[in-house]
């Protein structure tokens, strides 16, 4: 029997917005693939899964450092690449759990890649983005009537912020981690300020809802954190 590869997007936290077809296919899967940095001990993505997995699946964990250096890039890439086929070659059904949707920053895509010409097939099962379970959550809308949405990683430059800040409605900022500070300072900067939320690991059992930014302290934001911001309306 010819293996399978399936990407699967366990969604923001709470393995309940996990879809049916998601269940169904972690439920049959011979092999789990948990990524994870080479900090990291534990894997988010499993553990939101952890319901769903049959109790004598495979758990392959493989690990996804996050590093500048070109070789070990390649070198660890090329292992797991090499770890994933031998599975594929048993003939196995094998599942790479990833947060959110498989197709948005995720470590899936560049997986896909991969392997996308290795000649076995491969399904990719969505999965909801944290920025829509934290509207939902909040009973914000992201966006309506003739609004723009944009959806920025906030590791860009100033000036990349200042011109995407200056022409859009709404805004959902990823990756807020690393330079909190001034991204807070942006979007006051662009009438933002008043209308801004910040959530922690959406859905997991400790989340955090931050509504005044200026009191969270930047050195404890959390790596799963999101801003959702509105332009305050002048008039």
């Amino acid at each position: 029997m010819a293996g399978i590869f399936y990407g699967v997007g366990v969604g923001p936290g709470d393995p309940e917005l996990l879809t049916l077809k998601a269940v169904e296919v972690i439920r049959n899967a011979d092999v789990v693939i948990a990524p994870k940095t080479e900090k990291k001990e534990g894997s988010t993505a499993l553990s939101i899964a952890h319901p769903y997995l049959k109790t004598d699946v495979e758990i392959l964990r493989l690990v996804f450092p996050m590093v500048n250096d070109a070789a070990t890039l390649a070198n660890a890439w090329e292992n797991n690449k090499n770890s994933i086929l031998a599975e594929l070659q048993a003939g196995k059904k094998v599942v790479f759990l990833t947060l959110g949707d498989p197709m948005f920053y995720s470590t899936y895509m560049y997986v896909y890649r991969l392997l996308k010409d290795s000649g076995y097939a491969i399904e990719t099962i969505p999965g909801v983005p944290a920025f829509c379970a934290i509207g939902s959550q909040l009973g914000q809308p992201l966006a309506e009537g003739n609004d723009i949405l944009s959806i920025i990683p906030a590791t860009m430059s100033e000036e990349e912020l200042d011109a995407i800040l200056g022409v859009v409605d709404n805004v959902v900022l990823m990756k807020v981690y690393k330079n909190f500070g001034q991204v807070i300072a942006k979007l006051k900067e662009h009438g933002f300020g008043e209308n801004s939320v910040m959530i922690s690991r959406c859905g997991l059992p400790d989340e955090q809802i931050s509504y005044n930014l200026d009191e969270v302290d930047p050195t404890s934001v959390n790596y799963l954190s999101t801003i959702l911001a509105k332009k305050r309306k002048l008039g």
